[in-house]
């Protein structure tokens, strides 16, 4: 089974947590495009309840725009989502999308290799998170 993302489970609470993630990834590049707060739009949308879910939109612009010079599809897998979900009142989970996944679907080996280093990247920032 391929391996989409990268995980780790996390002491602490959501809020301070997501904090942490967009400063860790800040220091690996990568900007936050977008927030949803996943179980917000849920019980808006249906009125059910879900455990807190944050998803972010995060992009490393130099890696970004490299694969974008190499095959514009890129642009329908991008940006890689942050995912910080609440496990217990003390414990979260943080997913993290592995760019190299995504960029085996466009079949080009050159591009996956530019991914892989946007992997490495999203791994340093799970080790200091």
């Amino acid at each position: 089974m391929l391996s989409i993302n990268f995980k780790k489970e996390v002491k602490g609470q959501i809020d301070e947590v997501t904090k942490r993630l967009i400063e860790k990834l800040g220091q690996q590049g990568f900007g936050v495009l977008t927030r949803i707060d996943f179980h917000e739009k849920i019980k808006e949308k249906l009125g059910k309840d879900l455990p807190p879910v944050i998803i972010l939109g995060a992009c490393n612009p130099a890696l970004a725009y490299e694969a974008f010079q190499r095959n514009t599809d890129v642009t329908s897998l991008i940006p890689c989502n942050a995912v910080v979900r609440m496990i217990d009142k003390e414990k979260v989970s943080v997913e993290l999308t592995k760019p190299s996944s995504l960029m085996a679907i466009l079949g080009d080996k050159e591009l996956q290799q530019l991914a892989t280093e946007a992997d490495f990247k999203l791994e340093k920032v799970l080790e200091e998170l």
